[in-house]
């Protein structure tokens, strides 16, 4: 008899795009929702600056200035208290994500692009500190900054080409992709050490995720927006109970993390037991650019060039399905919080919402007048965010 518990509360698919909000010079390159708030939202563009926008009024809150060139990536600390951006200047940027005010002056260190950030989780802290922070480039560098103190602390070096993703996981490792093959692991509790070299792919790292990225990324904030006024403490213990919710399996701690290559396949890990892979993930036809687990850890989704978006069981790595619809290659998808739905984005304008049971297009979302490059679903539920070439950014609600 096979059973799995019932999410806690269910999300309806986005049907219409509620409002078009101008406001950046260039491309949208990125963008993320708030954890503690759905109504927050940040995107990084081509015009060198970052936006906060507040999503309840449709209406740009805050443009973040002081970046010199391309901002890249977003990242809402866990505690929801801090935003950073990086970019191709080299540096990266802290923010008050409630007023929108630069932190200090800029993080400097990397000698090229800042291509991904990521944070320390929430249940890794100790309390009346602030979280670290973890950003990798093109210099082929990860470096852990001390965010109160605006120093870093580590420099993680040994990947020979850039770096095209990081994650910080629950276990206290850090993960690094790089487009030099490999995918390393990093203890930070040791000092940085290098646990583990994973080795299989046969062309460029894009991207990696671990099985409770959506558990960390929401650290102590659920979707009822009761916790918001919890204390530092208490949003830590909520955080890891959070956390061991979806990465105890059968007893033991096991984080998965799943790498998406330009070789057209993926691999499933499981860094914590072995370098070996669990197993090779085949089907694509191009190379695959991003992946994802569902937020209850059970399933993989991947987008890829060839126009399709392939599911997966999160725990073997067997195949499921494919999403059919999409005429040009998928960029980016996101999760609904209750692992049902699932939005992808992609260059032919649109998005689309796919249910995950019966694996087919829930609904089409036309709008944008040019390629989508990135999508977010807030945590609970109620928005989609995109934004693309158009330089326009769309909320969807249902």
């Amino acid at each position: 008899m096979v059973y799995t518990p019932r999410a806690v509360f269910k999300v309806r698919p986005v049907t219409r795009s509620s409002n078009a909000i101008a406001g950046h010079g260039s491309t949208i390159l990125c963008c993320q929702f708030a954890p503690n708030d759905s109504g927050r939202m940040c995107t990084g563009a081509g015009d060198s600056t970052a936006r906060i926008w507040d999503c309840n009024t449709h209406t740009p809150f805050k443009t973040l200035t002081g970046h010199t060139n391309w901002v890249l990536c977003v990242a809402y600390s866990p505690c929801g208290t801090m935003i950073a951006t990086g970019s191709m200047d080299n540096t990266i940027r802290l923010w008050d994500a409630k007023s929108g005010a630069a932190l200090g002056s800029a993080l400097s260190g990397h000698s090229k692009w800042v291509s991904s950030l990521t944070w320390e989780p929430l249940h890794l802290v100790t309390p009346g500190n602030s979280p670290r922070l973890a950003s990798g480039s093109k210099d082929g560098c990860v470096k852990v900054w001390d965010t109160t103190r605006r120093v870093c602390l580590l420099t993680l070096s040994g990947h020979t080409n850039s770096v095209s993703c990081v994650k910080w996981s629950g276990s206290n490792l850090i993960y690094s992709a790089s487009h030099d093959k490999t995918i390393r692991a990093w203890d930070i509790s040791a000092g940085g050490k290098c646990l583990q070299i994973l080795k299989s792919h046969a062309h460029w790292v894009n991207h990696l995720a671990i099985s409770t990225d959506h558990a960390l990324r929401s650290g102590g904030f659920d979707h009822t927006g009761t916790t918001a006024k919890l204390s530092q403490a208490e949003l830590i213990a909520k955080a890891k109970e959070q956390y061991q919710k979806v990465a105890v399996l059968n007893g033991s701690e096991r984080e998965r993390l799943v790498t998406a290559s330009d070789d057209f396949t993926m691999y499933l890990w499981e860094p914590l037991k072995s370098s070996k892979p669990v197993c090779r993930m085949t089907g694509h036809q191009k190379l695959v650019n991003h992946v994802s687990f569902s937020p209850d850890g059970r399933y993989v989704v991947s987008s890829s060039f060839d126009n399709s978006i392939k599911l997966w069981d999160g725990i073997k790595g067997t195949f499921i399905g494919t999403f059919r619809g999409h005429v040009a290659p998928v960029y980016q998808t996101a999760w609904s919080p209750d692992s049902r739905l699932l939005v992808s984005c992609s260059k032919d304008t649109t998005l689309k919402v796919w249910d995950v049971r019966t694996r087919k297009l829930s609904v089409d979302l036309p709008g944008h007048a040019d390629e989508v490059y990135a999508v977010d679903w807030s945590m609970d539920g109620k928005r989609v965010a995109s934004g693309g070439k158009d330089k326009m950014v769309r909320i969807w609600s249902s």
